[in-house]
């Protein structure tokens, strides 16, 4: 069995000791990280390696930032999603650990809607679809897991009227995700909790946590040939409320070894 999570850190250097601590008592053996908010030499590596991974990371001064922890050996394939050159934020890690393709994203925000950032979401939205058909075509093993910044459907939002204009809701969004989807990516999470509500994300407002008015940002989207492998999966919630955490919980799935 091999357990497989992602988790929005919200800033690696100032949430270090809730990583170590959540990777010491779940021992997930591949983490994808989004929003590391460091540069490349300020990533951690020692911590990570005396934790027992290996590291591939992608910083950014202040914002953005992607990397893969994992308990096998990595190796890296891309760390730009390929259809715009001028883009240099570091939101695309695409890598090989045991023999699975894993895409570790972060989708950008888009908001305000409308506006320059929203169009920069979709197309990053298109360039992604255009990749993960490629992946698909190659007919491998292929995760596509991080923080994606989508609300999928009503079910994933406390309060969906709240959400109508913004860019991690709007229905063009919506319909670029189950555009994406329907290429034949299973969403492990709606897939095990078909008909609960699960949120991956609750704000530092209004005790947005406490009174459980959350988001489900975070996914892991399978490719077919990995759909028979999933075993179980969920959302480590109870991490959101530990001190100086990031405002994302863990999500993790695990799959049946080969």
């Amino acid at each position: 069995m091999i357990k497989i999570a992602t988790y929005n850190i919200n800033g690696i250097n100032g949430r270090l000791p809730v990583l170590l601590r959540w990777l010491k008592e779940e021992s997930p053996d591949v983490v994808c990280l989004q929003e590391l908010k460091a540069p490349q030499e300020r990533f951690p590596i020692q911590a990570i390696t005396d934790a027992g991974y290996k590291a591939i990371w992608h910083g950014e001064k202040s914002w953005n930032g992607v990397a893969v922890l994992s308990k096998y050996d990595i190796t890296e394939v891309s760390r730009v999603l390929p259809g715009d050159e001028d883009d240099t934020h570091s939101r695309y890690l695409e890598v090989i650990v045991n023999q699975l393709v894993i895409c570790c994203l972060y989708l950008p925000n888009g908001n305000p809607y409308p506006g320059p950032k929203f169009d920069y979401k979709m197309n990053w939205i298109k360039r992604l679809t255009k990749r993960t058909k490629t992946l698909l075509a190659m007919e491998i093993p292929v995760i596509l897991i991080g923080d994606f910044n989508i609300i999928p459907t009503e079910m994933d939002t406390y309060k969906p009227e709240k959400y109508i204009d913004n860019a991690l809701f709007r229905i063009e969004v919506r319909k670029a995700f189950q555009h994406l989807i329907a290429q034949g990516w299973l969403d492990t999470i709606r897939k095990l909790f078909p008909d609960q509500k699960v949120y991956t994300f609750w704000d530092y407002l209004r005790h947005a946590y406490s009174r459980n008015a959350g988001l489900r940002l975070d996914h892991i989207l399978l490719s077919p040939l990995l759909e028979d492998r999933l075993l179980e999966g969920g959302i480590d919630r109870h991490v959101r409320s530990w001190e100086k955490t990031s405002d994302h919980a863990p999500v993790w799935i695990c799959l049946k070894e080969q």
